[in-house]
């Protein structure tokens, strides 16, 4: 009985954390409000059973670098000049000349470092190769190929250069292949002017409504209040005040959950949970607009990295008819095709897939979050997408035979627009034809 009654408060506390929505998980864990600055978090629930009849025969990914230092050298000058000033001036409060000082030791741990990978960000994409090799030994414990493409940014190539030698170590008979070239720009991280361009433009209705948002749902002045000894020092001197807190001061603060730093001291502790709530509604909704399905500019942000949707189903017809035919096409042709990039490529990529309904159309940004519709679940540091290939082990087995399953930073994902065979698996020829048909509608 006792056993019983125990079984039921483990299953009662499983629900609740089922349950959270974004404010008690922001509560719980705040650097969860970081948005893009979120550090990696790692899978928690088991993979399903591969499909009986089915083995494991290809594998794409793309997948954005390890956590990093911000960037640009002003990210890190502008804290400790604002505070510097007012320290002079003698109008700090004893928590804003604690926030300087701590400013101070996070430039310093930056110097030279300006938008580089972090530690963390290589542990981080050693552990992805290592669950890599333990989830898919048919691809990556074997003698197979895994050609590897990066972008040309270091923190991108030391990314991808982490997880290679992971998975080389774990398995030295690996065939890997590794480049980061202009050549491969195009895709990797497509520079799409015209898309950018009608993202929020000025004066646009996606700017207005994104701006009248973010004021909804935060007021700086508490914390201004809270660093500043007088209100009429920080309105005549510090510039753009609200913006100075909202978007630079809270940059360093969730951007040390990259750094080494964040064992000896936080400065989370400037916001209150519900600021840290409100603050990432703002930003979160600032994506979906940006980089989402948002009908506010068209609904074409989702389209603007579509050669990696190209280059993927190029390789993967290059791939998978080759290695269903014949058993040693592996030891020429690429089992495994990785690219490693940016979160504005992760970002439109799942919403253009409709990863998790990542690219619903909401008539409103309050939607987004009763609808979780959460940013810090899709891009987050060392982000990835990972599809995974499954052939009936039957003779004479074809392309249009093969199974595909996504995984969303490495947690099973859904595609609510298609019909799944079974659990989270879906035919490849109807994934092809849903992204073909779905490209088929955006007029270059």
């Amino acid at each position: 009985m006792k056993k019983t009654i125990f079984s039921l408060f483990l299953l009662f506390f499983a629900l609740c954390a089922i349950a959270q929505n974004a404010r008690e998980e922001i509560k719980v864990n705040p650097y969860l409000g970081g948005d893009n600055y979120t550090a990696y978090q790692e899978p928690t629930k088991p993979l399903s059973p591969t499909p009986e009849g089915y083995e494991v025969c290809y594998f794409s990914h793309y997948g954005r670098h390890g956590s990093r230092y911000l960037i640009g050298k002003s990210a890190y000058d502008t804290p400790v000049k604002v505070l510097q000033a007012a320290h002079d001036a003698g109008q700090l409060t004893e928590k804003g000349e604690d926030v300087l000082k701590k400013c101070i030791a996070i430039r310093k741990d930056a110097q030279g470092r300006i938008e580089e990978l972090t530690p963390l960000g290589a542990q981080q994409h050693r552990g992805i190769a290592r669950r890599l090799s333990e989830r898919f030994p048919e691809i990556f414990g074997k003698d197979n190929i895994v050609d590897a493409k990066s972008s040309t940014i270091i923190r991108c190539i030391l990314s991808m250069a982490n997880e290679m030698a992971e998975l080389q170590g774990r398995n030295p008979n690996l065939n890997i292949k590794m480049d980061a070239s202009a050549h491969d720009m195009y895709y990797i991280i497509q520079d799409d002017k015209e898309l950018q361009k009608q993202r929020a433009p000025r004066g646009s209705e996606a700017e207005k409504a994104l701006n009248a948002f973010r004021k909804s749902k935060f007021d700086a002045t508490r914390v201004l209040n809270t660093l500043f000894k007088t209100e009429d020092y920080w309105k005549e001197n510090v510039e753009k005040p609200h913006d100075f807190i909202e978007t630079i001061l809270w940059k360093v603060a969730q951007d040390q959950q990259s750094l080494e730093l964040r064992k000896n001291f936080s400065l989370l502790d400037i916001f209150t949970n519900d600021e840290l709530y409100n603050i990432w509604l703002g930003r979160n909704a600032d994506w979906y607009v940006k980089y989402g399905p948002s009908m506010l500019n068209g609904g074409t942000q989702i389209y603007v990295q579509r050669n990696l949707i190209k280059n993927i189903i190029e390789e993967t017809d290059a791939s998978l008819p080759k290695l269903l035919k014949d058993s040693n096409a592996r030891l020429s042709v690429p089992s495994a095709h990785m690219r490693f990039g940016h979160e504005v490529v992760v970002m439109p990529t799942a919403c253009f897939m409709n990863l998790n309904g990542a690219g619903t159309i909401y008539d409103s940004l309050d939607d987004l979050e009763k609808n979780k519709w959460y940013s810090y679940k899709i891009f987050p540091m060392a982000s990835n997408i990972q599809m995974v290939f499954y052939r009936p082990t039957t003779p004479n087995a074809s392309v249009d035979d093969v199974l595909v399953k996504f995984l969303l930073n490495e947690e099973e994902a859904d595609v609510p627009d298609l019909k799944a065979v079974k659990g989270p698996y879906y035919k490849w020829a109807d994934v092809k034809k849903y992204w073909e048909n779905k490209l088929s509608k955006y007029k270059e």
